[in-house]
């Protein structure tokens, strides 16, 4: 009986994988008249890596210049309620830094970030640049300096602290 139950709730949690990933929406690309959630600025104004976040009640997606603005977006209260998908530039698959090329976006909790590098963002402060592949993030990190990190290990103290620590500073 208990195997039973079990398994019946192994199957019942990976069917709600299965439907939140199929609800997830793919991922548009960059357009020329994208502007920034925060700053409504051409995004393709700023260097760096770029983000987009689907959320109910929006026909496309929200853009930001930064990972640093996504980050932000993620942690303020109230701004993820209704989130079905964020997307990252893969900046090993972007055209110099300053766009992603087409089809290189990653969800946000499946990319590798360096953060503490000497590559700043879009508004040169400094970033969370993203990769798809954790191998690109270390030969990122080795050249640029930094960490490698996932998302869930970005805390709140970095991303909101004008002057982040660099890698081996307290974050």
């Amino acid at each position: 009986m208990r195997t039973t139950l079990l398994l019946a709730l192994a199957f019942a949690l990976a069917a709600c994988d299965e439907a939140e990933v199929a609800t997830r929406p793919e991922p548009a690309e960059l357009s020329a008249d994208a502007t920034g959630y925060f700053c409504m600025m051409a995004i393709d104004e700023h260097p760096g890596p770029k983000a987009q976040a689907f959320v109910e009640g929006h026909d496309g997606p929200i853009w930001f210049p930064s990972i640093r603005d996504m980050l932000t977006f993620r942690l303020l209260p109230g701004e993820t309620a209704e989130v079905r998908a964020i997307y990252v530039s893969d900046t090993a698959r972007s055209d110099a830094r300053q766009s992603p090329l087409p089809g290189a976006w990653v969800t946000a909790e499946d990319a590798w970030y360096v953060i503490g590098s000497d590559r700043p963002g879009g508004m040169g402060q400094p970033e969370a640049v993203p990769f798809a592949r954790e191998t690109d993030a270390l030969a990122f990190a080795a050249t640029h300096g930094g960490e490698v990190r996932r998302l869930d290990q970005i805390d709140a103290a970095w991303v909101f602290d004008e002057d982040p620590p660099a890698a081996g500073g307290t974050s």
